[in-house]
């Protein structure tokens, strides 16, 4: 492909962005095919000789299009939010074209120094104080376990022995019994093993309870274990729910934990001076980790990790190999030293450009606007008959089910009621016109209505909710 060649191909491939993202609404949320449709449209083989651009778009176009599920599409209420916006669109252009690999200053010097600004804003934002320095990293899950093996360096003195990390016994890791899956997957990764993994007991908001937690500690003391890390979660993915910070923070202070925070969805709400109601206590955590990839506007990925013990994070992942050795020494920050990986996109061009873009007060308006369409389903779903909440609603996650009024009592025909919601939930999906996931609280099936997508106005909401109330009281009717 010639330059002129690209430069038409890009032209063409602008106008059927603008053309798919301004009729976006047209397309079914949820990708209505088959297992296997797919892949039995695809050769075998790749081809011997060069394609031209226009047959690879056709098949793009007729091939993989019907395979997406459009998380961009306002009507996606499923999972979290994973958003685009036309600036960070924008961006990731310019991002390919460029072709930065941000390793270190020198690798790109405006790539370190603008992440370096970029995640000041973003500390300030969010309300986290000064002492605090961030990095972009990847995914939450990556931050994560940057947390994890950054406490556990710290735990075992950045020493190995030959008998492990812990020199004085093994190393314990706590988090709510409704912690993200990451929490475990780091905890193996990072090598406590599964089984130094406390999952703390919830109290009926899903929320940690700090007296189990301070029992947990005590307990693991007295067998011999070093309690080394504890993950806050503000706002989990299955509910929303908040672990009580300030309480935690006190525990943890007294016996010497890292404490680390999830807010991996709810960081971005942080932006409303309102809502750091949540994270009282802040200023005494180690680590924080969101994705603006997720609610605000930001593609994915892109993920701000922050750390008050810089010195305590370099340690644990800093390396000097000749091959990667510059003059400018630590007059500049080279952020491979900074987590996992050494080769690292130019991410904080995109963040840069969307907060540009819509400015702190834009920002704050889509999230209040947001917060208020969930208050507003909330209303709907306490006056309706037929449906009930399963949990608090303080971020923009609803869980709510189906209970066919006069229906089954309280407490038993669980079975029943969560096969009847998941038929509810897979028939809305199927429609095109929405779509949902689930999760289970006390074993109980819940559909969750996630407010979040970029670009969802109330009438998307009331169309969701509207879905919603006719496929279930059609399902219990048998039609």
């Amino acid at each position: 492909m010639s330059v002129e060649e690209f430069r038409s191909a890009a032209h063409e491939l602008v106008d059927w962005m603008a053309d798919f993202l301004s009729t976006i609404e047209e397309r079914p949320v949820r990708a209505q095919v088959e297992p296997g449709e797919v892949i039995a449209r695809l050769p075998d083989a790749p081809p011997v000789e060069g394609e031209a651009f226009a047959a690879i778009m056709e098949d793009f176009r007729e091939i993989l299009v019907p395979g997406i599920t459009h998380w961009q599409h306002p009507s996606f209420f499923a999972y979290f939010p994973a958003n685009s916006s036309y600036p960070s669109i924008l961006a990731e252009m310019l991002m390919a074209t460029l072709g930065v690999q941000g390793m270190s200053w020198q690798t790109s010097p405006s790539a370190t120094e603008l992440e370096q600004q970029v995640m000041r804003w973003l500390r300030d934002m969010i309300g986290l104080p000064a002492s605090f320095e961030g990095v972009i990293q990847d995914t939450a899950s990556t931050g994560t376990l940057v947390a994890l093996i950054t406490a556990r360096e710290r735990a075992t003195g950045y020493r190995i022995n030959e008998e492990g990390f812990a020199r004085a016994g093994r190393l314990t890791v706590y988090a709510s019994s409704q912690t993200h899956s990451s929490i475990e997957k780091g905890v193996k990764i990072a090598g406590y093993g599964r089984e130094n993994l406390r999952l703390v007991d919830v109290d009926g908001n899903y929320a940690m309870r700090p007296e189990a937690l301070r029992a947990a500690i005590l307990a693991d003391r007295e067998a011999g274990c070093v309690p080394t890390c504890v993950v806050v979660t503000i706002g989990t993915t299955g509910s929303t729910a908040v672990d009580p910070l300030k309480e935690i923070v006190e525990i943890a202070r007294e016996f010497g934990l890292w404490v680390h925070v999830d807010a991996a969805l709810a960081g971005t709400a942080m932006v409303l001076p309102e809502m750091r109601r949540l994270q009282e206590g802040i200023e005494g955590i180690d680590s924080y980790v969101f994705n603006p990839h997720k609610w605000m506007f930001t593609n994915f990925d892109c993920t701000a990790y922050f750390v008050r013990d810089r010195d305590a994070l370099l340690r644990a992942f800093e390396i000097h190999p000749e091959y990667l050795r510059t003059k400018e020494g630590d007059r500049v920050n080279n952020y491979r030293d900074w987590g996992i990986q050494l080769g690292r996109r130019f991410r904080s061009l995109k963040l840069w450009f969307v907060i540009r873009s819509y400015g702190v007060a834009g920002l704050q308006r889509v999230i209040r606007e947001h917060l208020a369409l969930a208050q507003w389903l909330r209303e709907q779903v306490e006056a309706a008959p037929d449906f009930e909440l399963l949990a608090p609603v303080p971020l923009n996650t609803l869980c709510l089910r189906y209970r066919p009024a006069g229906g089954t009592a309280p407490g038993s025909g669980e079975e029943e009621l969560n096969a009847l919601n998941a038929e509810i939930m897979e028939r809305a999906n199927a429609t095109g016109r929405a779509y949902f996931t689930h999760t289970k609280l006390d074993g109980r099936y819940v559909i969750r209505f996630v407010i979040g997508q970029t670009y969802t106005e109330r009438r998307h909401v009331e169309a969701g909710w509207k879905l919603l109330v006719e496929t279930a009281r059609g399902t219990a009717r048998g039609t």
